[in-house]
């Protein structure tokens, strides 16, 4: 059965009746703070640049591009890790092996450190980015899905419509928003991204991420990427749509999927 979001989504794509303001198609990337009107949810397509290879025994649950680096964290019981994938070929260049007892998800990177939640254990990883030295823990209330940062913050999605900003020092919950589109609040964010001032969200379950205002949770947009992994690359492992990580120095969007051979880099346009 579908969820309140997807019904509402699927209307929104089908609409004709929105703005005509947006009619116009973008034909340069789109990533950029953007400023709807109140209650306008602006619409995406997208397409596809150049294509990676990605390891298909990858469950991707985050996805990072930080200092012309790939760093990814996979999931599953005994086969959850936090890597450094080589972008060109795919190559995973160094690995750590979460614990078999431990379903790992999200990862964000800020003041040279690596955080990576687990599923439903309550418990986070702290790693030094530069060695994959594992420093800390850290817990949290609820299960952790994606994470993300926008430089000061830990930002977690639950499955839930709330998103929570956490303090990377001593991760209380400094302030929550509630996701919604048109009143209509959003369940299943998974993976995370913060692009210049908003926050990316997938969908789980579909081929849309969302844009989310970080001021007040209001969803700005929807990118449709269905599609995006061609009928060919698939087969009965191929998992959803799930990993989004930006390349701020070349403003390069990426995206990919859980048991995905491929990873994309995209460039959005906004479509009527």
């Amino acid at each position: 059965m579908r969820s309140i979001f997807q019904t509402t989504v699927l209307s929104l794509l089908l609409c004709s009746a929105c703005d005509r303001r947006t009619s116009q198609i973008s034909a340069t990337p789109s990533l950029g703070p953007e400023h709807p009107a109140d209650g306008q949810v602006w619409r995406y397509t997208y397409e596809v640049v150049h294509t990676f290879p990605h390891d298909r025994k990858a469950f991707t649950q985050g996805l990072v591009f930080l200092d012309g680096k790939l760093l990814e964290s996979t999931g599953l019981n005994g086969q959850s890790t936090l890597r450094e994938v080589d972008l060109s070929s795919g190559r995973v260049l160094r690995r750590v092996q979460v614990p078999d007892r431990y379903f790992a998800e999200g990862l964000a990177v800020i003041g040279g450190n690596a955080y990576q939640l687990t599923w439903q254990a309550h418990k986070g990883f702290v790693y030094d980015e530069a060695t994959f030295r594992l420093d800390h823990q850290f817990a949290y209330s609820g299960e952790g899905w994606g994470l993300a940062t926008d430089g000061h913050w830990l930002i977690l999605s639950d499955g839930t419509p709330q998103i929570r900003f956490l303090d990377p020092a001593t991760f209380r919950v400094e302030r929550a928003i509630q996701v919604a589109v048109r009143g209509q609040p959003v369940s299943q964010l998974n993976e995370l991204e913060y692009i210049r001032g908003e926050i990316f969200a997938n969908v789980w379950q579909t081929p849309y991420v969302v844009r989310i205002d970080p001021a007040n949770g209001a969803v700005t947009g929807v990118i449709d990427f269905a599609g995006l992994l061609p009928p060919a690359d698939r087969n009965p492992t191929t998992d959803v749509l799930n990993g989004i990580a930006y390349d701020a120095a070349h403003d390069r969007l990426f995206i990919t999927g859980k048991f995905w051979p491929k990873l994309f880099e995209v460039r959005l346009k906004r479509v009527p």
